[in-house]
């Protein structure tokens, strides 16, 4: 019987752990899809300012209250606005952000394809 219980405990206590851990896995994943808007060229996990620092608290604090990711990144972007996102969605407002790359990729594919076309007339 005792054995029993104490083989009860540590599954408890593995359980525990393994909770904990996965939400400490959640909190960095959101952490590093957001900017630090004081260091800006680092992400809120990667950064150590006291701007970061509160932010990871308050992910923590969301993540306790049963909050899913895309409500913490709705409810940071409604308050620091889609600039803190370093993934932000495609909507009306990122189609230039998202196709630009896409324009640019093709552009140098023509650039490339007329300077080959033009050495082989010559």
């Amino acid at each position: 019987m005792r054995l029993l219980q104490i083989f009860l405990i540590i599954i408890f206590i593995f359980n525990l752990n393994l909770l904990k851990a996965n939400e400490i896995q959640t909190e960095n994943k959101i952490a590093k899809n957001l900017r630090c808007l004081i260091c800006q060229g680092q992400s809120v996990y990667d950064s150590d300012s006291e701007f970061a620092l509160s932010l990871k608290l308050v992910i923590s604090n969301k993540i306790d209250e049963g909050m899913t990711e895309e409500q913490i990144y709705d409810f940071l972007k409604s308050k620091y606005g889609e600039w803190i996102l370093y993934d932000p969605v495609l909507s009306r407002n990122t189609y230039f952000l998202w196709l630009l790359p896409i324009l640019i990729f093709f552009a140098g594919g023509v650039i490339i394809v007329r300077k080959f076309y033009i050495k082989k007339q010559s």
